[in-house]
């Protein structure tokens, strides 16, 4: 009967040495405190990353959703004649499968004031059949109701503009456009007072302090655009096939018409956040490589002080095998350890964030999320499972890779010149 030449791969005797050596004792302190700040550098690390990619996911999903949801997928606009056939275009275009709503609508621009304050504004006349369809507006108005809306002459407005004008649902706001009768000593200003017929808030600051919701009918008298309008708004139901969407809308038009996607209106800010995303995953990736070069100093240090116990071990039966798996044991448990801890620590911050944002802010007396800085009210955090895991498996590749060559080396190691040193 064949003696056994050796432990089997990553066995009980493996696994006690590796654990063994991580542990702290006096005359290994200083290799116990860098395996220490590794740990902590890859948790932080996994963390960090986990927590900015998921606030800058939370951004772009929630600015898509409040853009798209008063935008709009697409734009419709008349070339060489007026879009005096409106209403017979948008019905042949909300007859298209696949869009939800073709909302005829007259745009134009004016100073809104009321007794305290005045802002400029940005009027979009609208029908209320139209307008109950777009969930970001009838599903957050804060004030008053949409109910007549088309019958009467009021006005739905934004909750930060009615802030600035200090004005409530059923006060009166004057609009004062550039643009209003022609007379004989030129064009004069049209001044008109509405009531404010209700308040809405989407929670991105820029469309609640600067929109103003007017009737359709009453948009175009306002503006002079009487028979016609500015264009169509047409939102679909799904934004990422805008492309097979254009086809089928300029087909059943069947007018000249000039269409601008959500992609072209917003370029340039997507294409900066998306810059803006790698280059942030970039930067913080390097502390995970930090806390990876890390692992590797302590464990050739390890290797050093040990080179005594491995000479022992090899001469005793220990393979170079066997030798190699302990110190990659030893320095993946604190890769793996870190990155699971970092991962953990990551989701209940994403999933807290708002919470902390506002700790922090009472504590520091300071608005660190502001809405007039940052578009949104509050501070999203969306995890996506293919990102976060993206993240865990490059900290545990790193920091399986960072064990390779101290291991190697402690394999590799003479136990005869070991040994003639000690």
């Amino acid at each position: 009967m064949s003696e056994p030449t050796g432990t089997k791969p990553f066995s009980a005797f493996e696994w006690m040495l590796s654990l063994r050596y991580l542990r702290s004792r006096r005359k290994e302190g200083f290799i116990s405190v860098i395996a220490g700040f590794s740990f902590l550098g890859i948790l932080l690390g996994v963390a960090t990353l986990i927590i900015v990619m998921a606030v800058m996911n939370g951004f772009r999903k929630e600015l898509l959703d409040k853009i798209l949801g008063l935008n709009g997928h697409m734009l419709i606009q008349p070339i060489e004649s007026p879009l005096t056939d409106w209403e017979v275009v948008a019905d042949r275009i909300g007859g298209v499968p696949g869009i939800r709503l073709a909302a005829p609508i007259v745009e134009g621009q004016a100073l809104a004031s009321s007794p305290f304050h005045s802002s400029g504004v940005l009027v979009r006349g609208i029908r209320v059949a139209d307008l109950v369809k777009l969930p970001s507006i009838a599903n957050n108005i804060k004030q008053g109701t949409l109910e007549g809306f088309d019958t009467g002459q009021g006005l739905v407005i934004g909750r930060r503009l009615a802030d600035q004008l200090s004005v409530r649902s059923g006060d009166s706001v004057t609009l004062v456009a550039p643009r209003g009768a022609v007379t004989a000593m030129g064009t004069t200003p049209r001044i008109k007072t509405y009531r404010v017929a209700a308040v809405f808030e989407v929670g991105m600051s820029e469309y609640d302090a600067a929109f103003v919701f007017m009737p359709l009918t009453e948009a175009q008298a306002y503006f002079n655009r009487s028979g016609d309008v500015t264009a169509i708004e047409v939102y679909t139901e799904n934004p990422d096939r805008i492309e097979a969407y254009r086809r089928l809308v300029s087909e059943s038009a069947q007018r000249q018409i000039f269409i601008v996607d959500w992609r072209q209106r917003n370029a340039t800010f997507f294409n900066a956040l998306q810059v803006e995303r790698n280059v942030m995953f970039l930067i913080l990736t390097l502390i995970v490589l930090v806390a990876a070069l890390n692992i590797v100093s302590g464990l050739i240090m390890l290797v050093k002080d040990k080179g005594h116990d491995i000479a022992i071990l090899r001469t005793m039966g220990a393979t170079q095998g066997a030798i190699m798996r302990v110190f990659l044991i030893t320095g993946a448990s604190i890769g793996v350890v870190g990155t699971l801890t970092g991962f953990l620590l990551g989701t209940v911050v994403c999933a807290n964030i708002e919470t902390i944002r506002q700790f922090m802010s009472w504590l520091t007396s300071t608005e660190l999320f502001s809405p007039e800085l940052y578009f949104l009210s509050r501070l999203p955090a969306d995890m996506d499972v293919g990102e976060t895991t993206a993240v865990v498996v490059m900290a545990l590749t790193l920091s399986l890779i960072a064990t390779l060559y101290p291991a190697w080396r402690a394999a590799r190691l003479d136990p005869v010149e070991a040994l003639r040193y000690e």
